[in-house]
């Protein structure tokens, strides 16, 4: 077995695209709609579906919030200087709302990002070996 994608339901498809991609910098990997059950499905990601986990954006026509519930928790990114893409993220127009720095009891460095819908995207400064995780 293995992870293929997590899907998230979205008010506004182009709006989350142009999140996921411009702000992001992933790639739109794929699009289909299906018209007799009135929703479009977008799947993103940082590389090909046969290669790594995906993110897959559902848009149920008609549909422009959703209740989050509390136990979605997050989705978590690895990047090589948190710092730093946590300036670009903001500079493009992203909102961070957790700053970067230690996480509480620890010494990893985290920051969080809100995307359109307001899920939460953890981002993990990476690490030289995961044994330090």
């Amino acid at each position: 077995m293995r992870l293929l994608h997590t899907m998230l339901r979205v008010g506004n498809l182009e709006r989350s695209i142009a999140f996921y991609t411009e702000i992001l910098g992933m790639k739109l990997l794929r699009t289909s709609e299906n018209p007799e059950y009135k929703y479009t499905l977008a799947f993103v990601g940082y590389q090909d579906e046969r290669d790594g986990a995906v993110i897959e954006l559902t848009y149920n026509w008609g549909v422009e919030s959703y209740d989050l519930g509390n136990a979605y928790g997050h989705i978590a990114l690895e990047v090589d200087d948190i710092y730093a893409a946590c300036e670009l993220i903001r500079s493009k127009g992203g909102v961070i709302s957790r700053e970067p720095g230690p996480v509480k009891g620890g010494t990893t460095e985290i920051a969080f990002v809100r995307d359109p819908d307001n899920y939460a995207i953890e981002l993990i400064q990476k690490k030289a070996s995961y044994d330090q995780l």
